[in-house]
């Protein structure tokens, strides 16, 4: 048995927040450092006799005692990311990770990055009023989206929030849809209402549409508007044309901000096409007032099994 260091964590509430559910978070560390981890109390043991990982778990374990304590519940993406930025010196990284949040009025809870990636992007909504965000399925990018849209509107800090997205299919015709506008593009839009119904409770949601404070907006209807005041969220943005990422990028006035959100790996425009999303990252990149996050395989939060497929179709 090799030499074991212990980390006393202050509180043996905080040991099952930090081991994780089932010591999902211990399994975690044993896959990282390839050692075997296990907590007796509120101690937590390595083994190991390598003094830099014997240091780097301790940093690990107090970053994971730090964020328990402040009522976030640090799961194995989080680890990943600690382990990462902890191991490479990025003390931003670390730093963004401790800081990083966004609390939505009358939500369920306070909204913590899961990962350094997720925390840079907050960072860039905080601060930036257009965001591009470009990632895998599964990275959290529309849901950190509606979040920080929530909160700014629920503040009263926009006036309202708009929801576009192109209308294309992924690879099959639906058809004409029965109803008016909206209830023809929510369909489209159900993973945007999907993050905001976990966000806060339905009848919230419910009296924001009944006082206009949501409006759904086909992405082909959007010519000719100025949006003031607004919070806008084109989703599935790999999904525009040069001329409609144009089209709606010109559209943002006095007070508003745009998150455009998209994952070029999943493109449904005919081959005639060049996506919008990928033209405008080629050619806005310089404009220091725009913020780019880009997510890759090993930012996926979803679950363990939707990260390896991302790695399989990108190995590919």
């Amino acid at each position: 048995m090799g030499k074991r260091t212990a980390v006393v964590l202050e509180s043996n509430n905080l040991v099952a927040d930090v081991c994780g559910a089932n010591d999902a978070n211990l399994k975690e560390l044993e896959a990282l450092f390839g050692r075997r981890v296990l907590s007796r109390g509120n101690e937590v043991h390595i083994e190991t006799e390598n003094p830099t990982e014997r240091e780097l778990f301790s940093s690990v374990l107090r970053e994971l005692e730090g964020m328990a304590r402040r009522g976030q519940n640090p799961g194995p993406a989080v680890i990943r990311s600690l382990y990462r930025s902890l191991r490479t010196n990025e003390d931003a990284s670390v730093e963004l990770l401790r800081s990083k949040c966004i609390t939505v009025p009358g939500g369920f809870g306070v909204v913590y990055p899961k990962g350094a990636a997720q925390a840079a992007f907050i960072e860039g909504l905080d601060t930036k009023d257009m965001s591009f965000c470009v990632g895998p399925a599964g990275t959290g990018k529309t849901f950190l989206a509606v979040a920080h849209a929530l909160s700014k509107v629920l503040a009263r800090e926009r006036r309202k929030l708009i929801l576009t997205r192109p209308v294309v299919e992924a690879g099959e015709s639906l058809g004409f849809l029965p109803g008016d506008l909206t209830q023809k593009i929510s369909p489209y839009l159900r993973p945007l209402y999907d993050a905001m119904e976990s966000l806060v409770p339905a009848e919230v949601i419910a009296r924001m549409d009944e006082n206009r404070m949501i409006e759904v907006a086909p992405l082909a209807y959007m010519r000719g508007r100025s949006l003031r005041d607004c919070y806008v969220i084109l989703d599935e943005a790999q999904n525009t044309t040069r001329e409609q990422m144009k089209m709606f990028l010109t559209r943002l006035g006095e007070g508003s901000t745009a998150v455009i959100t998209g994952d070029i790996t999943q493109i449904d425009l005919p081959k005639s096409h060049q996506s919008g999303l990928i033209h405008a990252l080629e050619i806005l990149s310089g404009i220091e007032e725009i913020h780019f996050s880009h997510f890759a395989g090993r930012d996926v939060v979803r679950s363990g099994l939707v990260r390896k497929i991302v790695h399989a179709y990108e190995a590919e």
